[in-house]
């Protein structure tokens, strides 16, 4: 079954719209948004592949530039200009602010949250935007000045946001855009967004065609509906389910493996999967790695795969809890030692710590309620699926202490359940009183975060 993007105002899928092209009906403007990046990225290779199918005319006809970049002014310009060639002249703006607006101020909170370790430069641009949006100054921010933002003026900036976890991410944006001398966005005034408008209702020559991309839209903006009006807008959400994003994964990498006479074990998707989680970006780059490492070999087994892709920090973070569950100090010593080795924030370490602990008491919390009719520590995933579970959710809202943990993956429950009988109540109730303590030093001392971490650590994993 394929995949199909979602469509949106007069536009379609992706599939629908080079179907359109390959017949010669183009549209003035086409906008592609949403979460997917890589799929997004895709689908404008391709449309401006079709739109221009002569790699050499691209050389010509193609002008690209970045939403950071991109000014309204000479974007016009270019847009009512002829092609230099005869034929289609494409102009692409990739991550265009034009849709921008305050109502997404959450949504760019995560993405500067994702892209602060794989992709600075992606981060540092975001948070200028969230500068801009909010009115915040930089210089404000430097030297700790983001600490005098308390909760309340922070929901008043971002009403979509808690702000809970701003210190894990904040002071590190800041000091990112004022090592990279990050300059602020200009906004974009009404009257170039008017012009904007006259140019894609009618005053475009025949033949040249506007591409924008963006990771999020604010639908409601004016020059949304103007695009809807002159063009096709295709939104990439993300593939939701482990199923799904394997499919995804393995259609595009289709074409890969076919070219290179290889194809994956089950036991390697398997492994895959484990350490990628079937993004799309991640699982095509290292399928391409292991394209190259199997050498003359058609057949990629499970070993390949552990052999190629490395240890991801969402293992280590499964190895830590797991650690903990366990009381092992030798392993969750060594596992936080990675996390910090592969530059994760000691507030982010606390905060699965954290999850972790209040996981189990919750746990504990609904062993001694006596509502586990048969369950036992020893049963089996499969056995506590059919027998115990069930039983759980209709009672999820009983109480806010079961909503946290009964919410989750039932492997997840399971886990906490089997695990809990390590622990007694007090002694979890007292390691979350405990990291409550951790957290404001943190926050506002100057101790050692590795070695409170490590005190904590200690405190769990010492014989019961």
């Amino acid at each position: 079954m394929a995949l199909h993007d979602d469509d949106t105002g007069r536009g379609a899928s992706l599939e629908a719209v080079l179907a359109e092209l390959k017949r010669g009906k183009a549209v003035p403007c086409y906008l592609l948004y949403g979460e997917e990046e890589f799929r997004l990225r895709d689908g404008l290779d391709k449309i401006t592949a079709a739109l221009i199918p002569d790699a050499r005319d691209r050389e010509l006809n193609l002008f690209m530039t970045d939403g950071e970049h991109e000014d309204v002014g000479s974007l016009c310009e270019s847009l009512i200009t002829p092609p230099l060639l005869p034929g289609r002249k494409v102009v692409v703006v990739r991550n265009t602010r034009l849709f921008q607006s305050k109502n997404l101020l959450a949504s760019l909170i995560v993405r500067i949250r994702e892209r602060l370790e794989p992709d600075p430069a992606r981060a540092a641009a975001d948070f200028m935007q969230f500068l801009t949006l909010t009115g915040m100054q930089l210089d404000d921010l430097r030297d700790g000045g983001w600490r005098k933002i308390d909760d309340d003026a922070w929901r008043r900036i971002v009403p979509d946001d808690g702000g809970g976890d701003r210190e894990t991410w904040l002071p590190r944006a800041v000091d990112l855009c004022a090592s990279r001398g990050a300059v602020p966005v200009q906004e974009t005034t009404e009257e170039e967004t008017d012009r904007l408008e006259r140019v894609l209702a009618g005053g475009m020559p025949e033949g040249n065609h506007l591409i924008l991309t963006a990771p999020t839209v604010d639908r409601r903006k004016r020059l949304f509906k103007a695009v809807s009006s002159a063009g096709r807008i295709l939104t990439f959400t993300k593939i939701k389910g482990e199923a799904r994003q394997q499919q995804a994964v393995m259609e595009m990498a289709a074409g890969l493996l076919e070219g290179r006479g290889k194809r994956l074990s089950s036991g390697a998707w398997d492994a895959l999967g484990r350490k990628t989680g079937f993004s799309l970006r991640e699982s095509l780059g290292e399928i391409e790695k292991l394209v190259a490492y199997a050498g003359d070999k058609a057949v990629i087994e499970a070993a390949d795969v552990e052999a190629v892709v490395g240890r991801t920090k969402e293992e280590t973070v499964f190895d830590l809890t797991g650690a903990l569950a366990a009381r092992s100090l030798a392993a969750a010593l060594r596992a936080m030692k990675d996390l910090l080795d592969q530059g994760s924030p000691p507030l982010m370490i606390m905060a699965m710590i954290t999850k972790e602990i209040r996981f189990l008491l919750h746990a504990k919390l609904l062993i001694d309620s006596g509502r586990l009719k048969g369950f036992s520590a020893n049963m089996d995933y499969g056995r506590f699926q059919k027998t115990v579970y069930p039983s759980l959710k209709p009672g999820a809202g009983k109480g806010e202490e079961q909503i946290d943990l009964v919410s989750q993956h039932p492997y997840v429950v399971y886990q906490s359940l089997k695990n809990a009988g390590r622990f007694t109540r007090s002694e979890l109730a007292g390691f979350l009183e405990m990291l409550v303590r951790i957290d404001l030093a943190l926050k506002s001392t100057g101790q050692e975060p590795r070695l409170l971490i490590e005190r904590f650590l200690l405190a769990v994993c010492k014989s019961p």
